[in-house]
């Protein structure tokens, strides 16, 4: 008996231990935020004060994301995209290169920026820099279609059906109500090597079937443009690169109509100056920028970006060297001095290979 009464006791001590260590446990991670933040590298360092205290992990300062956690709990963007937003305040406060850095809000620029009112979110339409992905993943939150499997290619670029609406469409007010207050983001790519991927796309593949491509675009150009008038070919990039360059591309630019979507500047895109946009990806960083921006925008948890192949968006220089071979230094240069505000407020290379 006596020794049943010992087990029993100790029984009851083991119990005991274990409530005790479980409730250690669990006010040790209580805070779900905090695990989660380390879980995925967002590292927290030195704030002004917003009333709550940080902690701070020590890495190797090459490996450094560093992120703020506001009085909600939501993380200040990690520093690479903090950077990015700061490098265009920058450029745009340059006198030197206001006239390549601004340009009005206007209806063109309104048109390109897609709106998703339940999720408060607003996206310029950059192409020729993985868009089509975007506006899938837009289509889906506004409920057009239950998941990006489902959506048919034909409807992602049907504005008619595809349940995307652009702010131009909204009054003045609505417009500016929604430019204060939404989620708003674009994706920048190296600024020649998208001017290669419009003209594959455009004049070389055309996969869509888009005809006023190679039928009316390409014969307006190769006639301005064309310097061997013997010459029969098609268009051919230097045909392009001369139209892109040239000071009074202008008055083609209105015989084409919104199809130089595919080839204009980024601020002619989406007034990055005027527009104080949220968060600006990198084609060539895609893999790390698109989960980054779903979770700004709050939507992570009901729609991921798709696959990106890897590799695919990396910057292909000898694909650039490749297509410009051949083309004057002139040429090139005018080329640049258009494209110039875009590769400084973005932070790419100046193309000194190219230029020199």
């Amino acid at each position: 008996m006596h020794h049943q009464w010992l087990l029993l006791a100790t029984c009851f001590w083991v119990i005991f231990m274990f409530m005790v260590a479980s409730k250690f446990i669990t006010l040790t991670f209580k805070d779900p935020d905090a695990y989660s933040a380390k879980q995925e590298f967002l590292f927290l360092t030195a704030a002004p004060d917003t009333g709550r205290s940080l902690r701070e992990t020590h890495f190797p300062e090459e490996l450094k994301l560093t992120g703020n956690r506001l009085p909600g709990g939501r993380l200040v963007q990690p520093l690479v995209y903090m950077q990015r937003l700061e490098l265009v305040r920058n450029v745009c406060r340059e006198d030197t290169l206001r006239n390549l850095s601004h340009t009005a809000v206007s209806k063109f620029v309104l048109d390109r920026i897609f709106v998703c009112d339940k999720h408060e979110i607003l996206f310029c339409q950059t192409p020729k820099v993985g868009n089509t992905q975007w506006k899938k993943v837009l289509i889906v939150l506004n409920g057009a279609f239950p998941s990006i499997e489902e959506i048919p290619e034909s409807v992602v670029h049907d504005h008619e059906k595809n349940g995307l609406p652009r702010l131009s469409s909204f009054s003045d007010a609505e417009i500016q109500k929604r430019l204060k207050t939404y989620f708003k983001f674009f994706i920048v790519r190296d600024p020649f090597e998208r001017l290669i991927s419009a003209f594959k796309d455009k004049f070389v593949h055309n996969p869509r079937f888009e005809p006023w491509y190679r039928h009316e675009i390409a014969p307006g150009i190769i006639r301005k443009y064309r310097r061997n008038r013997t010459e029969t070919r098609g268009i051919q990039f230097e045909d392009f690169v001369r139209y892109l360059g040239d000071p009074n591309h202008r008055w083609l630019d209105l015989q084409f109509g919104d199809h130089i979507i595919h080839w204009v500047t980024y601020v002619e895109l989406c007034a990055p100056c005027e527009i104080k946009y949220s968060v600006i990806g990198h084609h060539e960083t895609l893999e790390d920028d698109a989960p980054h921006i779903l979770k700004e925008a709050g939507i992570d948890h009901l729609v991921s970006y798709p696959t990106i192949p890897p590799g695919i968006t990396a910057y292909n220089r000898t694909k650039v060297e490749h297509y410009f071979l051949g083309i004057s230094k002139r040429d090139i240069r005018r080329l640049y001095a258009r494209f110039e505000g875009d590769f400084k407020l973005f932070g790419y290379q100046k193309p000194d290979f190219l230029l020199n």
